[in-house]
């Protein structure tokens, strides 16, 4: 028989790994409060054709990277390759936009077939906020200052970079890629194979090459700025002047574009050198159409979403990883019929220390097995009740991270004795 194995780009995160996902979920989800975001939960799989919709049918998401399967009805479902697109059919079908201006953030697995390499998989976690209602850069800037925040928070600020970069409205940015295009025409045998089919089909995302050959062409094209109208050139100076008042520096990209078809104005990236190729953390924009493309009333809207894989990768590679402890209190049985006795004994524990880490030894083992065990838990007390201690109605108290003496009490001091032991070893 084969042996059983993960599809291939889907990963297990494993215990030894969690707790780093754990800090940075509790960061996001605690951050998001503060500034009064709410969180919603979104499907796994969602119909083809809202993506389609959405995202655009030729882009590299909708043309190469997409799960799409059809259920025994016939109807063709894809597992999200995204989220916003998600949010905003739930919005829709909910009435959350109407007459509201909600401030939404989730997070969950992601799912898109392309060529499994370090901190970007076929099924990846992402975190995204999405806003509706909201026309003026101050959103934008929220946005981006939450950001700036959670780089803060998490210590890891001195390592990325924010990029800027305005696509401008509709109109701006067809005239814009009519000029883009005549341009490349010139050059379309010296450009990367990519950019070529990119040509006539998203022009804009050629810009983002990262062939040598192609950047070095793109260097006398036409640029973006050029084309943009007055109201998205007011709108990215009220957005730049936010950001100067409030101290978050940043870089303004031309050559910034989002690979989704929604996206208009702003366009920004988070973005690091300490990862290697995987460069960008964090990245969004404001796509005011996309409410009304899928149905609804027109309705201004911005977001963002970071890939928490690399996130994770990021804070590994910059902050050094502190072991994780599964215990403060370890509770070892000893002999026939401790068992019982040391069972009661931990639930005593944690209906008296609800916020303490009580871990018993279930299945018994020798004296030095089970204090092995209590060891490699990281806990700062063991308690052992052996046959006389039962027999007495009495603990015995090891310390296992300082130099004590080892001390008899009641079960019912020894949960005294705990509780001061671990405000001791918190401080």
């Amino acid at each position: 028989m084969s042996r059983l194995s993960a599809i291939r780009g889907m990963n297990d995160i494993l215990p030894e790994a969690t707790p780093r996902w754990q800090q940075l979920e509790t960061t996001l989800r605690t951050l998001m409060q503060r500034y009064g975001y709410r969180e919603i939960r979104l499907p796994v799989v969602e119909p083809t054709s809202l993506f389609k919709r959405a995202i655009g049918e030729v882009t590299d998401i909708v043309e190469k990277e997409m799960y799409c399967f059809e259920d025994r009805s016939g109807e063709s479902i894809t597992l999200r390759p995204e989220g916003t697109a998600g949010c905003v059919r739930a919005c829709l079908e909910h009435g959350l936009t109407h007459n509201q201006s909600p401030k939404l953030w989730y997070a969950g697995p992601m799912f898109r077939y392309e060529r499994p390499q370090k901190g970007r998989y076929r099924q990846f976690h992402q975190f995204g906020i999405e806003t509706f209602g909201q026309a003026g850069a101050d959103m934008d800037a929220e946005l981006i200052l939450m950001t700036a925040r959670l780089w803060r928070e998490l210590g890891i600020s001195d390592a990325v970079t924010l990029e800027l970069n305005s696509l401008g409205e509709l109109e701006a940015r067809a005239a814009f890629r009519q000029a883009l295009v005549k341009y490349l025409e010139q050059f379309r045998t010296q450009l990367d194979d990519d950019s070529q089919r990119r040509l006539t089909t998203n022009p804009l995302r050629i810009l983002d090459s990262k062939d040598v050959n192609t950047q070095a062409i793109l260097k006398d094209a036409p640029k973006l700025a050029d084309y943009l109208d007055d109201v998205s050139k007011a709108h990215f100076a009220q957005l730049c002047a936010h950001l100067d008042a409030c101290g978050v520096s940043y870089r303004i990209n031309p050559n910034l574009v989002r690979g989704l078809d929604y996206y208009n104005k702003t366009v920004f990236e988070w973005v690091t050198t300490a990862l290697g190729a995987q460069g960008t953390v964090c990245a969004g924009g404001r796509y005011d159409g996309l409410v009304e493309q899928l149905g609804g009333q027109a309705t201004p809207a911005v977001g963002c979403a970071m890939g928490l894989e690399r996130l994770v990768l990021l804070l590994d590679a910059l902050l050094p990883s502190t072991a994780e402890r599964d215990a403060d209190v370890f509770v070892i049985g000893l002999g026939e019929g401790s068992s019982v006795a040391a069972t009661v004994l931990a639930e005593q524990l944690h209906n008296a220390l609800p916020d303490a880490r009580i871990v018993y030894n279930c299945g018994g083992g020798s004296v030095k097995s089970q204090f092995r065990k209590a060891d490699k838990s990281g806990a700062s007390v063991a308690l052992v009740l052996g046959e006389s201690e039962i027999a007495s109605g009495t603990v015995a108290v090891k310390w296992l991270r300082e130099q004590r003496e080892q001390l008899t009490c009641t079960q019912a001091e020894a949960i005294g004795v705990v509780r001061d032991a671990l405000l001791i070893s918190a401080q």
